[in-house]
């Protein structure tokens, strides 16, 4: 039986806003109500003992678990070291302490200039939409970031609003969170419209997993809402590993790139996950084929609970030159790190050469 537990406002609209038969507009809040939000239900899914998560739910009251059922359907079922299930499993390994790890790893708290909105970069900036998720990465950066205090609320947005049209050097604005496309059409499009007013900026970037693990959120109205502006729409998936994708997901990209919307993927490097040149150059195959570039691949941001990912830079430079020489330039993401106060993020590793 799945358990739905109680969830920020965003999430909590879109299941009580379910009541009728779905359309094929809404048929993804559906699919959002329907998510896993018990551990033991999943395992159970997945025929898996119950004795293969935690112990002790302290890491699951400090972050929520949440799967959707659609990414849950690629995860091997019996298979305990499943590269997907180890990103979504809580485990015992994230009550322990590490030296260096810490709630805001990336310095995101000292980057808000106004509500709702990091100031980082020269030339854009990002809004935190919300801070719910369709599915719950244990990895998560932000898994501690005070959402409360610091997401884009309705009462909020003007404000925010006013700091985006007061300064014309933002080229680009970044639409982040959590998930920003857990808003719906009405909403988002109603920020797009607000945005586009304003002559300075001219590319409107979206950050979301959505697409991979809730491919039936990408409606045809959704894609009106991101390309049917003047800005020039980026969109940037987040996927970890090639297994990720299936025939639904492919629907899904495909109508983004038909569209005209740049496509581009950012992973991070999980130890037990993709930390092999044949996963990563597999990955990066794999996203090629659905029109996809790779762009970013990071180093674990050093996150409250996640040590038991992390990856040293020794082998991480080393796992990227030889993806260097099994890959044209053009399929080699940027390794990189992303550390508080820098006006960039920094790269490990430069190409050497781009065959």
């Amino acid at each position: 039986m799945l358990v739905i537990i109680k969830e920020s406002p965003a999430i909590t609209n879109v299941i009580h806003n379910n009541s009728r038969e779905p359309s094929p507009q809404t048929q993804w809040k559906a699919d959002l109500a329907a998510s896993f939000s018990s551990v033991e239900a999943l395992l159970d899914y997945l025929d898996l003992p119950q004795n293969l998560s935690l112990q002790n739910d302290e890491p699951v009251r400090r972050f929520p678990f949440r799967v959707t059922q659609a990414y849950a359907s690629r995860i091997n079922k019996g298979d305990p070291n499943d590269p997907l299930l180890l990103q979504v499993l809580p485990t015992d390994a994230e009550r322990f302490a590490r030296i260096g790890y810490v709630a805001d790893p990336v310095g995101d708290l000292q980057a808000v200039t106004a509500p709702g909105i990091l100031h980082k970069y020269h030339g854009r900036v990002l809004l935190i939409l919300t801070g719910s998720c369709a599915i719950n990465c244990r990895y998560c950066f932000r898994r501690e970031f005070p959402y409360a205090e610091g997401q884009l609320t309705r009462s909020r947005q003007a404000e925010a609003l006013t700091y985006i049209a007061g300064d014309d050097s933002i080229a680009e604005v970044i639409l982040s969170g959590g998930d920003p496309l857990i808003w719906d059409d009405h909403r988002l499009a109603m920020l797009v419209d607000a945005l586009s007013e304003f002559p300075h900026v001219l590319r409107l970037r979206i950050h979301t997993r959505l697409p991979i693990v809730l491919p039936s959120r990408i409606t045809s109205n959704l894609v009106r809402v991101i390309a049917g502006t003047r800005l020039k729409p980026v969109l940037v998936v987040h996927a970890n590993h090639a297994n990720e994708f299936d025939s639904e997901v492919g629907i899904a990209m495909r109508t983004l790139h038909d569209a005209g919307v740049t496509l581009l993927n950012q992973s991070v490097l999980l130890k037990g996950v993709n930390d092999r040149p044949e996963a990563l150059a597999s990955l990066s195959e794999r996203l090629f084929d659905h029109g996809i570039l790779p762009y970013y691949l990071h180093l674990l941001d050093k996150a409250n609970g996640t040590g038991h990912f992390e990856v040293s830079e020794v082998t991480a430079i080393a796992l990227y030159e030889e993806l260097q020489r099994r890959l044209p330039g053009y399929l080699v993401p940027r390794l990189v790190r992303e550390m508080a106060g820098e006006p960039y993020k920094m790269h490990l590793l430069k190409a050497k050469y781009l065959p």
